[in-house]
């Protein structure tokens, strides 16, 4: 006998019912896991989108603070051009840099004002470029009014003042705390990042368990999702990090190359600067050989005239090295250019042995071992050979102590390739100085040829010396050789490329290529000067000469001089006067008068430019000599009256 059967309908009905409650949990289940997948994801968006604003606004910050002290530099260096030089348009381009300056810390402290230890510092750098901008005012204002001595002090002064440390120290300090909360904020985005892709992950573990397969494959799917957008984020924040690097490289890279050039002038005026001493001793030196010749030359003019000659020779000789001293200079600091030609070293070497005995002093004895027979050329400048020699045998006495044998050969020798550093085979001039002084370690000889390295005290050299001649013997393609052991002493030998003559042309060839000879005539000339003992030089110079001269003290009364005259052939004026400049006066005269020639007179380094800085007139260097006024004077009155000799009495020239 049977039961009763249970009702299946039934069953299936409420298996059924459940599976569809279950389904309908299940599918809720699954919609809040993928809202809630949903949110996380936003959220992870946001915070790397928070993230990747800030760090643009940490990279705007420091790419900021660099630019501004870059622009201060490049500031500071227009007005350092502006002081040496007086060009009003370098002034224009300092005030133009400080206001760009100014600008750029307007705009730095506008985006640090979210944070407060950021704008302190800010307030801070203020401070400091306030005070900065008040001391290099007072140098553009020295310059402005020309006292360009007073200004270049000045300038050197505020060039170790305090405010340009703190702005550089201030500058730098917000940079590294820029970079310390760029850090944190990264971290913080990362956390974050992570945190989210944690949330991510258990939600999709738990719909696994709701939704086995299907589920499954969702977990897999989001946490996909997730690690690419966390891949997506650090890629993204990698490619604006190197963007934002690259653009920052690029502009300060734009800002070096532009200033390279400007920046090399001003390093080698500021070393002009440091040679003072050095020169001062040189020039002393010097002025020592003109007066103690002209003092024999008085003793002897009477009983010995020949020797009152050459005593006379001696001191023109010095004064004529003082001179090219001053050209040397001017060559150093790119204002003069120098100028190649033929030498004979061995020639030129026993040519300095009265120079160098005056230099050296009797407690040096001076053997130079120099073949009259050897006559190989150099092609050199004179003044830059001899100057190396000097240079070479100053130092010898210094590393002497001021006693002992100092030893200069000359000699030609043959060089294989390589043999003496990077000369190439041939034929050389070997010039040599050797000294029994104290000789030098192997970690100086590695040193001396680094500009302003030096053993002396201070005050008692500039570090210079073997670096230019170094750099000296360089241009000429040639090397320089260090022997030196402690104790005994050191032997400097410099190898110059002998330089082989082309064939002298024939006497037709050379005839056509002399140039021809001016007819010197009589001028009625005004003489403008504003220094007494100058303008009676030139004024007795130029009678000697057979001109009529007549003297003008000041240039603004230069007009009414010229009135008087009536008839003026030539203008001679200084550069540099009181009251109004030489080019400014002449401009004014040649309004009234164009026809007058005009030649001007200066000593100035500063204006060291060619005849357009002078509006094309001839322009004669102090010191000079009779015979170079002449010429200079022939010249001027040539290029003015179009072809000389109309009626002017001819002078003899020298």
């Amino acid at each position: 006998m049977s039961g009763p059967q249970p009702d299946a309908t039934g069953t299936d009905r409420a298996g059924t019912v459940w599976h569809t409650v279950a389904l309908l949990v299940m599918a809720a289940l699954g919609v809040a896991v993928l809202v809630a997948l949903n949110l996380t994801l936003g959220e992870a968006n946001r915070q790397r989108d928070r993230a990747l604003k800030l760090q643009t606004h940490s990279y705007e910050v420091m790419i900021l603070s660099a630019t501004l002290s870059g622009t201060i530099a490049h500031a500071e260096a227009s007005l350092g051009r502006y002081v040496i030089s007086a060009d009003k348009e370098l002034g224009q381009a300092y005030s133009a840099d400080w206001t760009l300056a100014s600008q750029q810390l307007a705009r730095l402290d506008l985006i640090t004002r979210d944070s407060a230890e950021q704008q302190a510092l800010t307030t801070e750098l203020q401070r400091a470029m306030a005070a900065r901008g008040d001391e290099l005012s007072t140098v553009v204002l020295n310059t402005l009014y020309k006292r360009n001595d007073q200004a270049l002090a000045l300038f050197y002064k505020a060039r170790s003042a305090p405010a340009r440390a703190e702005i550089d120290r201030v500058l730098d300090q917000i940079g590294a705390q820029e970079r310390t909360v760029l850090a944190k904020r990264t971290g913080i985005a990362m956390k974050s990042v992570a945190r989210s892709t944690g949330v991510a992950s258990t939600l999709s573990v738990f719909g696994m368990l709701l939704a086995a397969g299907a589920v499954a494959l969702g977990w897999l799917t989001v946490t996909a999702l997730g690690q690419r957008a966390v891949a997506r984020t650090e890629a993204a924040t990698e490619r604006d990090r190197a963007t934002e690097l690259e653009a920052a490289v690029e502009r300060a890279s734009a800002v070096l190359l532009a200033q390279e050039s400007k920046l090399r002038q001003v390093q080698k005026m500021e070393a002009v600067g440091q040679l003072t001493g050095g020169i001062a001793h040189d020039f002393n030196n010097m002025l020592a050989v003109v007066l103690g010749g002209l003092e024999l030359a008085k003793r002897q003019v009477e009983a010995d005239p020949a020797a009152a000659q050459r005593h006379i020779d001696n001191a023109t000789e010095g004064a004529n090295r003082a001179a090219a001293l001053t050209r040397q200079l001017l060559a150093f600091s790119r204002e003069e250019a120098l100028r190649s030609e033929p030498i004979e070293p061995v020639a030129l070497v026993l040519g300095m042995s009265d120079l160098l005995d005056r230099t050296l002093g009797d407690t040096i004895e001076v053997d130079v071992h120099a073949p009259e027979d050897d006559s190989w050329l150099v092609r050199s400048d004179q003044h830059q050979l001899e100057n190396a020699v000097l240079n070479l045998a100053v130092n010898a006495r210094d590393a002497m102590e001021g006693r002992g044998k100092l030893t200069i050969t000359t000699v030609g020798v043959t060089l294989a390739e390589g043999a003496v550093g990077t000369c190439q085979a041939g034929d050389y001039v070997a010039l040599s100085v050797a000294d029994t002084g104290c000789g030098m370690s192997p970690d100086l000889l590695e040193r001396v040829f680094e500009p302003f390295f030096t053993t002396k005290p201070a005050g008692k050299g500039t570090g210079l010396g073997l670096s230019q001649v170094f750099a000296f013997v360089r241009q000429a393609d040639g090397e320089v050789r260090l022997k030196s052991v402690v104790g005994e002493g050191t032997t400097v030998t410099l190898y110059l490329p002998r330089y082989v003559a082309d064939a002298p042309a024939t006497d037709e060839k050379a005839a056509s290529a002399a140039p021809a000879s001016f007819e010197h005539r009589a001028l009625d000339i005004l003489v403008v000067e504003d220094d007494p003992r100058v303008l009676a030089a030139t004024m007795g110079a130029l009678e000697e000469l057979g001109h009529r001269p007549v003297a003008c003290d000041d240039p603004l009364a230069a007009p009414a001089a010229l009135d008087r005259l009536g008839r003026v052939d030539l203008i001679v004026s200084d550069v540099l006067m009181p009251g109004q400049t030489g080019p400014e006066m002449i401009a004014n005269l040649l309004q009234r008068r164009p026809e007058i020639a005009v030649l001007f007179v200066t000593g100035y380094a500063g204006e060291a430019g060619g005849a357009a800085e002078f509006g094309g007139h001839h322009v004669l260097r102090k010191p000079f000599t009779l015979a170079a006024l002449e010429r200079a004077v022939a010249a001027a009155a040539t290029d003015a009256m179009g072809r000389p000799g109309d009626g002017i009495d001819s002078i003899a020239a020298e």
